[in-house]
């Protein structure tokens, strides 16, 4: 212990004497939170959507064919829980719930006006307004479509009051309720995932130029002929930028609550647990793209290839559902992927242990693979 405790304090002192690095690691993330929050949109198509049919009638039934038809939604679920719907929605498994009520149908026969409840995961805030258009608008040509075709039965129902004929144009009352956005505010739905792409960074690209720059002044060679074993080394590289990348997320954190205003309903703990693990995720990529590099600037192109393919493919910028599905399913092996859903899981709906224990479980997992096979591809290159 007293030997890797020596091995930090020689890289805090490397990096603390290193202006860019500091520069790096705490102003830029802080700037580049700051600008992409206020800068980044999407769009969603494909959206999950978990169907509440009380009615069951042929009307009802069309109306979700009428929905699925356009290709803006699929579905994902049936049953006649509202509470089964929620815990879908609150797990992620879908984003939209369609609540038809009983006696869908034969209120829009009698009275020529029904409602349905669309309820959206409106944490994603700008997706939310787009499925909620979208919906209204499929809904809308429904309406027209029931109009022609139930008119002579709306007509029969009315025959005996003071109402014309003319008047009786069936629609349908589409209510639409936001859930743990209720404000679709985009910002509550992208900082968080902004805050991870910065914690990638700091972990993965820092740890590869540090190796990296030790491999170019010489000084790994001399370590590598002390009496250290590879895991004193390891952990003495790894420790401080794991320390130095959490100060760094509690910051972001910080920023995100007070200037951002994003809610943090879930328990901060969970968050820092997955936070602490995903570093290790990140660490170990970092170290094995030292021991595949020679150089910094090698290293660099590497970083940014493995960053890139990790961040657009994590549903930061773009929603995985509108993803064709081969993409959907690589993206299960996307560590980024799964602290992005565990941060706006946690932070913005509240998800307890329960519904983040499988990304959590594959953040675990990832680490313990990454980290064994980038020390021994170190033990294979320095041998």
């Amino acid at each position: 212990m007293r030997t890797i405790l020596f091995l930090m304090r020689k890289e805090y002192l490397q990096i603390f004497r290193d202006r860019t690095t500091l520069f790096q690691i705490f102003f830029i993330p802080i700037v580049q939170l700051l600008i992409l929050s206020n800068a980044a949109t999407f769009e969603v198509t494909n959206a999950r959507m978990h169907i509440v049919d009380f009615d069951r009638t042929t009307t009802s039934q069309r109306l979700v064919q009428h929905l699925t038809a356009s290709g803006s939604f699929t579905v994902a679920a049936t049953s006649l829980s509202l509470d089964r719907a929620n815990d879908d929605m609150l797990s992620r498994k879908v984003s939209v719930v369609l609540n038809v009520p009983r006696d869908f149908e034969r209120e829009l026969v009698r009275n020529g006006n029904a409602p349905v409840q669309l309820l959206i995961n409106a944490e994603e805030g700008a997706a939310a307004g787009i499925i909620a258009s979208s919906a209204t608008r499929i809904m809308a040509g429904y309406s027209r479509e029931l109009s022609a075709e139930l008119r002579p039965r709306f007509v029969a129902v009315r025959a005996g009051s003071a109402r014309s004929a003319s008047a009786a144009m069936p629609t349908i009352d589409v209510r639409t309720r936001g859930w743990y956005n209720s404000s679709l505010n985009y910002k509550h739905y992208m900082v968080p995932g902004i805050l991870v792409s910065l914690t990638t960074i700091i972990g993965m690209l820092l740890t590869a130029q540090n190796i990296a720059r030790e491999k170019e002044v010489g000084t790994l060679e001399q370590l590598n002929v002390t009496p250290i074993t590879r895991g004193q080394f390891i952990a003495g590289k790894l420790l401080p930028f794991w320390i130095i990348a959490l100060v760094t997320f509690t910051i972001g954190l910080t920023i995100a609550k007070l200037v951002f205003g994003v809610p943090m309903r879930g328990s901060l703990l969970l968050v820092y647990l997955a936070a602490a693990l995903y570093l290790v995720v990140a660490l170990g990529i970092g170290l094995w793209i030292s021991t595949i590099t020679r150089t910094q600037q090698q290293t660099m192109f590497v970083s940014f290839f493995v960053m890139m393919i990790f961040l657009l493919m994590s549903g930061l910028f773009t929603p995985l559902d509108s993803m064709p599905m081969w993409a959907q399913w690589l993206a299960e092996l996307n560590p980024v992927k799964h602290f992005v859903l565990i941060m706006r899981g946690v932070l913005v709906r509240g998800a307890g242990f329960a519904a983040i224990a499988t990304p959590l479980g594959i953040l675990a997992v990832y680490g313990i693979v990454v980290l064994s096979a980038s020390v021994r591809q170190y033990k294979k290159t320095t041998a």
